[in-house]
């Protein structure tokens, strides 16, 4: 089959392998082809949306809806694709497959779908030998245009050894390419790992080794991409050699061993800048205080707590970068002292002594300043951009920001309309640059703001 041109619906199911959906969707564009997305709630639980939204730039197909959300996604999305991939596809969403079961975004598209169908299974080996999934696995080979892939046996992820190990995403992409344009299966002597076709049996599965249950990870975990698909090996990227350095999160500001000042970044704005960079060949290297999204794979992550540790992990990270974006809410201040133990609840009244953090933003303005003066001019070209969240006066703050910052623009975002701000995938926003108008706001996804930020980036790079 030739992908390019190819409309694939990825349908996503919870399990430790999701996250290399997110390299499958990659390998898929780069092969020329338009990926939607729909995903279990079990799935966001390992791969935030936002990551897929990011990487597909549609909106993903979640249960709990979505501003652009249509009341008919479980049709339109299936009518839609040319083929349906469920990678990966867990025992739970299988059985459901088999029985008839439609009660997710992944389950009903597979109800309605009449386009042909791959599944690729992915579980525990002891789950992946149960009777039960060897039953609906074999209900499942027996649907007209669907192909169930083999699970290769390799180490698992809670450290055992078996089949049920999701096949590699480009193995699933070499598999797709030798199916004809009527979705039959040509010979797969190309492809390293096996699949089952309609009618066929599956090979005899491994024996189960004993040990432990699967471990849950303290955060999402991140998204490996392979070398060789990495978006920053592709020299026919816009960002292809060049670095960013991105801020993320919020920071934490010690009162005592227990209690802190901060703020309610969510993040999610700082991740949609790090999947659209590193999809257009950037180097992404992000300094991150606490938050909850979780970054795709390829992109560095340093944690941070404090405004002090991020401005250090930043100023030191300087140099590198081709660009800077400050995405992170940094506290204004801190307290000027910090008890070394908890503080007790005697109910009279707290005065805390707060003093002023460092801002991270004009020390690097200054810097740049201070390094292109040393040079003679001959600095490598730099680009900085904040972010100004107001909510009032958005113009005269922004622009006069702007002016004492020293950036090259700003993001000037209002987290304070319905639907839109801390923790939402959309948000009111304009970019200010500097000696130009400020623009109205406007209301757009935060991909969308990623985008906005980016094409500024390059056209500065660039010039």
């Amino acid at each position: 089959m030739e992908l390019a041109g190819k409309k694939i619906l990825l349908g996503v199911s919870g399990g430790i392998a999701v996250y290399k959906s997110c390299e499958l969707l990659r390998l898929l564009q780069k092969k020329g082809a338009t990926v939607r997305v729909c995903m279990t709630d079990a799935a966001t639980e390992f791969v935030a949306p936002l990551t897929f939204a990011s990487l597909s730039k549609c909106p993903v197909y979640l249960k709990s809806g979505a501003v652009e959300a249509r009341p008919f996604q479980h049709i339109d999305f299936p009518r839609w694709a040319d083929l349906y991939l469920v990678v990966p596809a867990t025992a739970n969403v299988i059985g459901k497959f088999a029985c008839g079961i439609a009660d997710d975004p992944v389950s009903l598209c597979f109800m309605s779908c009449t386009c042909p169908r791959v599944i690729a299974p992915a579980m525990n080996v002891a789950m992946y030998n149960s009777p039960a999934v060897k039953r609906n696995l074999e209900i499942l080979r027996g649907f007209e245009d669907t192909v169930v892939l083999e699970s290769p046996a390799g180490e698992l992820a809670c450290g055992e050894v078996g089949r049920g190990r999701l096949m590699e995403p480009a193995e699933i992409v070499a598999y797709l390419e030798t199916r004809d344009n009527e979705g039959e299966c040509l010979p797969l002597a190309t492809v390293s790992a096996g699949c089952t076709k309609v009618g066929e049996p599956a090979e005899p599965s491994a024996t189960p080794s004993s040990g432990g249950h699967p471990r849950n990870a303290p955060e999402p975990p991140a998204v490996p991409v392979a070398a060789d698909v990495a978006p920053t090996q592709d020299a026919t990227l816009p960002g292809h050699g060049k670095k960013v350095v991105l801020t993320a999160g919020r920071t934490e500001e010690a009162i005592d061993p227990v209690r802190y000042i901060s703020n309610r970044s969510s993040g999610k704005t700082a991740v949609a800048l790090a999947s659209v960079f590193y999809a257009n060949g950037f180097e992404v290297e992000v300094v991150a205080g606490p938050m909850e999204a979780a970054f795709p794979g390829g992109v560095k992550v340093t944690r941070v707590q404090s405004a002090r540790e991020m401005h250090d992990a930043v100023m030191s990270r300087l140099e590198s970068a081709d660009a800077v974006v400050h995405c992170a809410a940094v506290a204004d201040y801190r307290p000027a002292h910090a008890a070394d133990e908890k503080i007790k609840d005697s109910r009279s009244q707290l005065v805390l002594e707060l003093v002023p953090n460092p801002n991270i933003l004009r020390d690097c303005t200054a810097a740049r300043a201070s390094r292109t003066a040393d040079a003679a001019g001959d600095a490598r070209r730099q680009v900085i951009v904040g972010f100004a969240l107001e909510t009032d006066h958005f113009e005269e703050h922004a622009a006069e920001k702007l002016e004492k910052s020293g950036a090259d623009a700003l993001l000037l975002n209002a987290p304070v309309a319905s639907d839109s701000g801390f923790g939402r995938d959309s948000v009111r926003f304009a970019l200010v640059e500097k000696g130009k108008p400020v623009p109205p706001l406007a209301m757009g996804e935060k991909v969308d703001l990623a985008e906005t930020i980016l094409n500024f980036c390059l056209e500065r790079l660039n010039a």
